[in-house]
């Protein structure tokens, strides 16, 4: 694949591109990340594809300026990094995540902005700190379970990012019951919602909440460290991503001790 390229998308031709390595551009997940992603154009969200002529679109880098991220963090003057991803295994350890980092770092020091954050995780739905370390990011804050924020600063007299405190205290409004917050910032987060809900419903007889986050300041309020979708039970975070319906059984069944 030495024909790739970094294509900057528009509005106008999002569309043309699998987003979050969604191929079903018809399921209902993929159409809500479409009007989603629309929308974030007008407050300096960049959606930059990694495009081969012969194999489409191999991959993919999310990002938008701190005070519209939808995480839930104090990153004003930062460009923050949404979702980085690479969709063909055959392009994966080739350096093609660098690449599109570095896209964003001069998009950030062309917007005159203080550098570069992004929150992170060894574990599953977020991207791996080994990149951003080797770039020279440093962890600067974290949250529970293993979610590290990360930055690379410009200026280094700039306040470090930080997630916003008080989460803990936010989930006493959840004290009493299931409740599901989803958005469509995460093309997966609509199957997810669907198929926990079922299972509550049907399996433990229990209605869920649904809670949509319509706004980065909704984002960065709710009571986890992932900002755009998580599964709260009786004033405890049992999911910080979407997870399938086996797994929501999984965590029921532990949490009701049957």
């Amino acid at each position: 694949m030495n024909d790739l390229k970094i294509i900057d998308t528009t509005p106008d031709d999002i569309h043309l591109f699998g987003m979050c390595g969604y191929k079903n551009t018809k399921h209902e997940g993929y159409q809500q990340k479409l009007a989603w992603t629309k929308d974030r154009f007008a407050e300096g969200m960049r959606y930059k594809m990694l495009v081969s002529e012969d194999k489409g679109a191999v991959g993919g880098i999310e990002y938008i300026p701190g005070e519209f991220a939808w995480r839930p963090v104090d990153a004003f003057g930062y460009m923050v990094i949404h979702c980085i991803y690479i969709m063909k295994k055959e392009a994966k350890g080739k350096g093609y995540g660098q690449k599109m980092v570095d896209e964003c770092i001069e998009d950030a020091k062309e917007s005159a902005m203080k550098g570069v954050a992004i929150v992170a995780r060894k574990g599953s739905w977020m991207a791996n700190p080994d990149l951003f370390l080797k770039m020279g990011f440093k962890t600067v804050d974290t949250s529970k379970p293993d979610f590290e924020l990360m930055v690379l600063k410009f200026d280094a007299a700039h306040p470090d990012p930080t997630y916003i405190l008080g989460r803990g205290e936010k989930l006493k409004q959840y004290k009493e019951g299931l409740y599901i917050f989803t958005s469509g910032q995460c093309p997966y987060a609509s199957k997810a919602t669907k198929e926990i809900s079922e299972a509550a419903t049907e399996d433990f007889k229990i209605l869920p909440n649904i809670i949509e986050i319509k706004t980065a300041k909704e984002a960065r309020e709710v009571p986890f460290a992932f900002g755009i979708f998580g599964i709260v039970f009786n004033g405890k975070v049992v999911a910080d991503h979407p997870v399938s319906q086996t797994r929501f059984k999984n965590i029921m069944k532990k949490e009701l001790g049957l």
